[in-house]
C-alpha cells in the first residue's frame, strides 16, 4: 500500500502534463468544427444556452467538406504519402546499408569516410539550399520528385547512426558463421542484420516519414506545379489574399496529423516485438 500511495504524485504529475499537451489538440480540433464567427468569439467551444452553456447546434462539419470538396486536398495528401512513404524506405534502407558497410566491412578509406559523415553532421542544412537548387537546375530534377527524394536518400545522421547500432547490436562472429555456411552478403544483411536492428529501423523509419510529411520549405523551393505538391504547401495555399479562414486551415491541419499518429500508434507496437528479435540460437 505504501508503494501505491508513492506512485500518487508520479501519476498525478504525469496526468497534468499529458492535459497541457493535449490542449492545443482540443484548440485546434474545436476550432475546426466552429465557423468564422465563433473562431473569434470563443476560445473553445462557442458559447449559447445548450448543454454546459455550449451552442452545440453551431459545430458543424462544413470546414471539412469544403476541404474535399472545393480544394485538392485528396490529390495533396495522395502525393504526401507517396514522397513520405518512398523517401522514409528509400532512405532507411541506404542509410542500413551505409552504416553496416562503415561497421562491418575493413577497406581503404572508412576511417575517412567515416569522418566526412561526421563533418557533414555539423553543415546546416540552409547553407545547402542554393548549392542543391543549382545542382537540381543542372540535372533536370526541378518540379519533380526524384529532385525532393534523392538528395533525402543517405543522410549522414542516419548512416552514422545505423553504424553506430551495428557496432553494438550485431556480432561479428554471427557474421562469420553466416560466410562460412556460405551465404552472400545479401542475404546476411537482409535475413541477420535487418532483424537484429529492427528496432533502430523503425525508430528511423518514423523519424525520416515524418520529416518528409512535414517537409514545407524543400517542396516550394524544388516544385512549381500545383497538382504536384504535398499536402504542408496544400494546406498553406489556402490562406486568401484579403482574409484567412482560420477554422478551414485547422481543418487541413487536423487532416495532416491524422495519417501521422496512425503511422506512429502501427510502429510503436513494432518497437516493443523487435526489443526482443533476432535472438542467437544455439
Amino acid at each position: 500500500m505504501m508503494r501505491r500511495f508513492a506512485l500518487v504524485p508520479v501519476y498525478t504529475a504525469l496526468v497534468i502534463f499529458a492535459l497541457i499537451t493535449l490542449i492545443p489538440f482540443v484548440w485546434m480540433l474545436t476550432s475546426a468544427l466552429k465557423n468564422q464567427n465563433d473562431y473569434f468569439a470563443s476560445f473553445f467551444l462557442p458559447r449559447g444556452d445548450g448543454w454546459l452553456g455550449v451552442a452545440w447546434d453551431r459545430l458543424t462539419l462544413h470546414n471539412f467538406r469544403r476541404l474535399f470538396t472545393e480544394f485538392p486536398i485528396g490529390r495533396a495528401m495522395l502525393n504526401s504519402w507517396m514522397l513520405a512513404s518512398v523517401t522514409s524506405s528509400l532512405a532507411t534502407l541506404a542509410c542500413a546499408m551505409g552504416g553496416y558497410g562503415l561497421a562491418k566491412f575493413s577497406f581503404r578509406g572508412r576511417h575517412q569516410i567515416t569522418s566526412c559523415v561526421l563533418g557533414a553532421l555539423i553543415i546546416p542544412g540552409p547553407l545547402l539550399i542554393a548549392p542543391g537548387y543549382k545542382l537540381l537546375w543542372q540535372l533536370g530534377l526541378l518540379n519533380s520528385y526524384a529532385g525532393l527524394i534523392i538528395p533525402s536518400l543517405a543522410p549522414a545522421f542516419g548512416v552514422f547512426l545505423f553504424r553506430q547500432t551495428m557496432l553494438n547490436s550485431v556480432p561479428a562472429e554471427l557474421l562469420e558463421a553466416a560466410r562460412i555456411d556460405g551465404a552472400g552478403e545479401f542475404r546476411i544483411f537482409f535475413t541477420i542484420v535487418v532483424p537484429l536492428v529492427r528496432p533502430m529501423i523503425g525508430a528511423f523509419l518514423l523519424i525520416t516519414f515524418l520529416g518528409a510529411w512535414n517537409n514545407f520549405i524543400g517542396p516550394q523551393i524544388v516544385l512549381q506545379s500545383p497538382e504536384v505538391f504535398p499536402l504542408s504547401v496544400a494546406i498553406n495555399n489556402l490562406r486568401g489574399l484579403y482574409a484567412t479562414e482560420y477554422g478551414l486551415i485547422m481543418s487541413g491541419t487536423l487532416v495532416s496529423i491524422a495519417p501521422v499518429m496512425c503511422l506512429f500508434l502501427l510502429l510503436q507496437r513494432e518497437f516493443i516485438s523487435g526489443l526482443t528479435s533476432g535472438a542467437v540460437k544455439g
